[in-house]
């Protein structure tokens, strides 16, 4: 379980799975409201993450609380999603992996 929003970023290569990520060529840019910005790049089974904004294919954009709540497992992405508590921008279909890759 992450502590923080930080402390998951900084876990993320090293728990990324290869497996999963084969085939995937994306971006993401996470930007957590009260915590910042985190640019993920997926690219033939490698993960890496950067502290702060840049272009994206896909765009996430949520509060600390609701993507911590996400991320650990104690909320739904979708109903996240659903009810605006997520708002996601450019490539949906990026987005829907997003639950299979982390």
């Amino acid at each position: 379980m992450a502590e923080s929003v930080s402390e998951f970023f900084d876990g993320l290569e090293a728990k990324s799975d290869p497996d999963k990520l084969a085939g995937i060529d994306t971006t993401y840019l996470f930007e957590i409201d009260g915590a910042g910005d985190w640019l993920v790049a997926i690219h033939d089974g490698h993960l890496h993450v950067n502290e702060g904004s840049g272009d994206a294919d896909c765009v996430v954009a949520a509060s600390a609380d609701t993507f911590l709540k996400i991320v650990n497992g104690e909320q739904n992405a979708t109903s996240a999603y659903m009810t605006g508590k997520i708002k996601i921008k450019g490539d949906m279909g990026a987005a829907m992996k997003l639950q299979s890759i982390f």
